[in-house]
Order: structure tokens, then sequence, then C-alpha cells
């Protein structure tokens, strides 16, 4: 079973929201590519966040496009310099987890599951984008079974 990781909607700029919620233009993406995997039946059983309030907000669109039920802060290592090779371990590959996170977390998370370094860009990241990783049963590595973005250069 795969795991999602999405990165947040583009938010607004801390001028605007010292909170830096998200953007007209970043619901706006979300929502889309919210419908898209909705459109393609992909299901997620959990999202988690990092608690950051662009993330939160991205997990909740989500969410409501998914039919999502379980969406909360994630007790799990997902902010922006947090260590990936500890994430890496609590994974569950059955779990149908959607992680709503940050750069370079999310590109150093892809990066080490896939090829065991975190310094080798696998995959760029889009804001409201999504990954799909799986892995097989007895597999150490996971692989890139499809994706999602917002823009397509």
């Amino acid at each position: 079973m795969p795991i999602y990781l999405v990165q947040h909607a583009q938010s607004l700029s801390k001028e605007v929201d010292p909170k830096k919620g998200i953007s007209e233009e970043g619901r706006a993406d979300t929502e889309r590519i919210a419908e898209v995997a909705k459109g393609y039946q992909v299901n997620v059983s959990q999202i988690q966040h990092s608690g950051k309030k662009r993330a939160r907000q991205t997990a909740e669109i989500f969410a409501a496009a998914l039919n999502v039920g379980a969406v909360g802060e994630s007790p799990l290592p997902v902010n922006p310099l947090d260590d990936v090779q500890d994430l890496a371990k609590a994974l569950n590959p059955s779990s149908q987890l959607m992680i709503v996170g940050h750069l370079p977390h999310l590109e150093r998370l892809a990066s080490w599951l896939i090829v065991k370094k975190t310094d080798h860009l696998v995959f760029k990241f889009q804001n409201s984008g999504i990954i799909c990783l799986d892995k097989k049963a007895e597999g150490e590595f996971w692989h890139i079974k499809w994706t999602l973005m917002p823009k397509i250069s």
C-alpha cells in the first residue's frame, strides 16, 4: 500500500499573514489536485500534517475531497528540518498515510526512501502536489508510483 507526500499549498507572505496561511491561488491549486485525486479514487486512510497553518489548511482540503476523517498534527518528525531517517523508520507501507509537509524535508524524505541518500534529489515537489510512493513487501527501497502536480513546467 502506498504513502502520499504533499507539499503544503502556496502560502501568503509573513507581511500579509504572520502565520503564513494559504493564498487564494494555493487554495485553488489544492482543490483542483484534490478533486483529480478523488476522481482517480485515491484511497487515503489518514492525513497528518506538520501543525503549521499552511500544512493544516492543505490537509483539510484534501481530507474534505477524499472523505478522510482522520486528520491531525503528526506525531512523526515532519517539520522542514526534521531528520528524515527517523520518519522513514516509523512509516508503515500499509497505512495509506498522507503527510502534508514542507521543503526541504519532503524532498529529503523521498530521496532517502528511494535511494537511501538525503542529498540526492529524486523528485522536485510543487506546492499542492502529491507524490505517491510504494514498495514491495520484501523490498528495502520505495519507488515513485505516480504524481499529481498543479503545473507541468
